[in-house]
């Protein structure tokens, strides 16, 4: 099964190379042009412990944070390969601070996407427009190919909110691309993802 996978994307808009180890240790080397995300995919990286390199420039803020998100999300499917014997499902809860965040993730093939409670009141945290947050976990799942819920149960603080996001699904991921030591076929009593 492979457990990384290397693309590179280019297009009218964007430039990007991206490299994921699903079975790393959390070293990251983060480049988009936005100080923001940079620091949220490092963060995502150290706690779903996936090594990621991903360097994206382009045009656009916008088109680089959903391309990266493209990007980063077709190279996490590839190193899932067939999917066989991970445990497919993974959900946990993140503190940070004032804020509770809770995620969940299934890696079936079957993409959909929630995000709950995600009321972000400025217009952008730090150089990251707010509704480019959003759209970067949607354009992740899409990408993944996967059923993601991302819930803010509670916060008062628009940057732990995105920032609790980010860490708390790092953990689902990780939980859910991990190997099953008792699982050797696909994770699905249909047969196939």
């Amino acid at each position: 099964m492979r457990r990384s996978a290397r693309i590179e994307t280019k297009t009218k808009e964007t430039q990007i190379r991206v490299h994921v180890n699903l079975d790393g240790t959390g070293k990251n080397d983060v480049s988009t042009g936005t100080k923001f995300l940079d620091h949220m995919i490092s963060a995502f990286s150290t706690h779903s412990l996936f090594d990621i390199e991903i360097h994206a420039v382009g045009d656009l803020k916008h088109h680089i944070v959903e391309d990266s998100a493209l990007a980063l999300g077709k190279c996490i499917s590839d190193a899932l390969g067939d999917r066989m014997g991970i445990r497919r499902f993974g959900s946990a809860f993140v503190p940070m601070d004032e804020t509770l965040a809770f995620a969940s993730v299934d890696l079936v093939k079957r993409r959909y996407f929630v995000l709950s409670n995600f009321e972000i009141r400025r217009t952008s945290i730090e150089d990251l427009p707010r509704e480019d947050a959003a759209h970067f976990f949607a354009s992740l799942c899409d990408s993944i190919q996967c059923t993601m819920h991302i819930k803010i149960e509670y916060s008062s603080n628009d940057h732990h909110k995105i920032e609790a996001c980010f860490k708390v699904l790092a953990l689902a991921l990780r939980y859910a691309a991990e190997k099953d030591p008792r699982r050797e076929t696909v994770p699905s009593s249909k047969g196939s993802m």
